[in-house]
C-alpha cells in the first residue's frame, strides 16, 4: 500500500541523519508516536482511531497494537476503554496487553504466571470472535506458545522435524498467509532460550524463508536465526555471515526485498537492522550503506544487542560504511 502524502514527508525525513539516533519504536508513524503520548497520558480515543484504520492492513495492524500495547501494559486505560466501549479496536488492545503481561509475569517466575496465561488467552479468544477476519490474536497466541511448548508434529520438507504450535501457526497462516508477525513469533519458539534448538531454528527459518516469495521481508529469517544462534566462544564466530550461503542471503534480500520497502507505510527498523547486520558482516559495505540510508536515523536494540552495547555497535557498523554517526 503506498503512503499517502503526509506519510512521504516522514518518509523523506527518514532519509535524513541528524545525528541522532531516534530508539523510539513508532519510529517515522507520526500517528503512532502521538498516539504513544495519549496513552501515556491516559487517553484512549486516538488509539481506536488509529487502530480502526489499519482493519485492512495487517501489518500495519499488527505494529501499531504492539507499540501501543508496551505503552499501556502498566496502566489501566486498556481496562477502562473495554469497560466503556467493547469493539474490535479495544478487545484487540486489552489481548496485546494481556499477553504481555503473561509473558512478563512467566519471565519472571511470578506465581501469577498461570492466572495472568489463562486471561491473556481468553482475550485472545475475545478479540478474535470480535473479529475473525484479524489475524492478530492468533499471533498475540503465538507469542505465548513458549509458556506451555506444545507438540504439534511437523509437516513434510524439514530436516530435524521439530515438534511446536504447527496447527496455531497454520491457522493464522490461513488468515493472512505471510503475516510477518506470526512468522516471527513461531520461529522464536524453536530458539535455544525458549527450550528449542539451533538446528530446529535454522531448519524452521529456512524452511519458512524458502515459501515466501522472493520478495518477502519473510526471507530475511534465516538472518535472525543467524544472529540467535551466534556463540562469541566457538573458533571464527564473526566470520560466520562471510560464508557463501549467508552472504548471498543478505545480497538477494538486498536486491529483492529492500526495493520494497519504499511502499511501506513506516520505516520497518528492526528488519533493515538485521539486514544491515548481515551485509556489514560479509563485508558487502556498498550494499549495506543503502539499508541504512532507507533506516534513517531509527534504531532498534536487536540485532546489535546480541554483539554488545547496541549504540556503539550500529555505529561501528555505520562507521565501516563510511556513514555520519552521532558525536
Amino acid at each position: 500500500m503506498h503512503a499517502s502524502s503526509g506519510d512521504g514527508q516522514g518518509k523523506m525525513a527518514a532519509e535524513l541523519f541528524e545525528g541522532q539516533y531516534v530508539w523510539h519504536p513508532a519510529a517515522d508513524d507520526r500517528l503512532l508516536a502521538s498516539v504513544c503520548v495519549d496513552v501515556r497520558a491516559g487517553r484512549y480515543l486516538s488509539t481506536r482511531e488509529a487502530l480502526a484504520e489499519t482493519r485492512a492492513d495487517f501489518g500495519l495492524r499488527a505494529h501499531r497494537s504492539l507499540v501501543l500495547a508496551s505503552e499501556a501494559a502498566g496502566t489501566d486505560l486498556v481496562e477502562r476503554w473495554l469497560a466503556e466501549e467493547p469493539g474490535p479496536e479495544s478487545t484487540l488492545m486489552w489481548a496485546r496487553v494481556a499477553v504481555q503481561r503473561a509473558i512478563r509475569a512467566a519471565d519472571a517466575r511470578d506465581e501469577r504466571a498461570e492466572a495472568l496465561e489463562r486471561i491473556a488467552l481468553a482475550a485472545c479468544d475475545r478479540a478474535s470472535a470480535m473479529n475473525p477476519a484479524d489475524p492478530t490474536p492468533w499471533a498475540a497466541k503465538l507469542a505465548m506458545a513458549r509458556l506451555h511448548r506444545p507438540h504439534d508434529p511437523a509437516p513434510g520438507g524439514l530436516l530435524t522435524s521439530p515438534p511446536g504450535p504447527w496447527r496455531l501457526f497454520a491457522h493464522t497462516l490461513a488468515l493472512d498467509p505471510w503475516n510477518r508477525e506470526a512468522h516471527h513469533r513461531f520461529l522464536s519458539f524453536f530458539f535455544t532460550r525458549y527450550g528449542g534448538s539451533v538446528n530446529a531454528a535454522w531448519d524452521v527459518a529456512a524452511f519458512l524463508a524458502q515459501r515466501a516469495p522472493a520478495g518477502s521481508v519473510l526471507r530475511l529469517l534465516p538472518l535472525v536465526a543467524l544472529v540467535e544462534s551466534h556463540n562469541p566462544t566457538q573458533l571464527l564466530a564473526e566470520r560466520v555471515w562471510e560464508q557463501p550461503q549467508w552472504r548471498s542471503t543478505a545480497l538477494s534480500n538486498y536486491h529483492n526485498w529492500l526495493p520494497m520497502v519504499a511502499e511501506y507505510r513506516f520505516t520497518p527498523v528492526l528488519d533493515l537492522a538485521y539486514l544491515a547486520h548481515a551485509l556489514v558482516m560479509a563485508r558487502c559495505e556498498f550494499e549495506a550503506r543503502a539499508v541504512f540510508t532507507a533506516m534513517g536515523p531509527y534504531a532498534s536494540r536487536m540485532p546489535w544487542s546480541v554483539f554488545g552495547e547496541p549504540a556503539d555497535q550500529l555505529s561501528r557498523a555505520r562507521r565501516a560504511c563510511g556513514l555520519p554517526i552521532p558525536s
